[in-house]
């Protein structure tokens, strides 16, 4: 993992951004990668914003990995602040490398550096297999999590 570059994500990343994202059943279904239009527009939304931090993981000038990890000051558990690990991707290629291991790594460590107190991540009931790997990493299911489409 010495040739492993984790930096922030540029527009040139998008299509592998995306491609990875679109890269799974449940994804297929939500990405749409030959419209990089709106990717590319929240981008810049995100890049303006400093708790916002989309990263990828690069080796060889190639991406393979991604997450995004967000900042939220918050007024609960004695004004606590906490980060929100979420879109964690890895290139099929990459898969059981420990890839997503140091991306997770990355994001707790950013988040002590920022202040937080508390890491928090959801994932799709579906995908019981990234299950496993958080609880691996000492994450706990301790929450029941509820979605609104607007």
């Amino acid at each position: 993992m010495e040739d492993l570059e984790i930096r922030p994500a540029v527009a040139g990343d998008i299509p592998a951004i995306v491609a990875m994202l679109a890269d799974d059943p449940l994804g297929a279904q939500r990405e749409s990668p030959d419209d990089l239009a709106p990717y590319l527009t929240a981008l810049e939304r995100l890049a303006k914003d400093p708790n916002q931090h989309l990263v990828v993981a690069v080796r060889e000038d190639r991406v393979i990995g991604t997450l995004q990890l967000t900042i939220i000051p918050g007024l609960s558990r004695r004004g606590s602040t906490r980060s929100i690990i979420e879109g964690v991707r890895i290139h099929a290629d990459e898969r059981g490398s420990g890839l997503g291991t140091r991306l997770i790594e990355w994001a707790v460590d950013e988040s002590r550096r920022q202040g937080c107190q508390l890491v928090q991540l959801t994932s799709d009931a579906t995908r019981t297999a990234a299950h496993r790997f958080y609880e691996r990493l000492g994450f706990e299911a301790s929450h029941v999590g509820f979605k609104l489409p607007l």
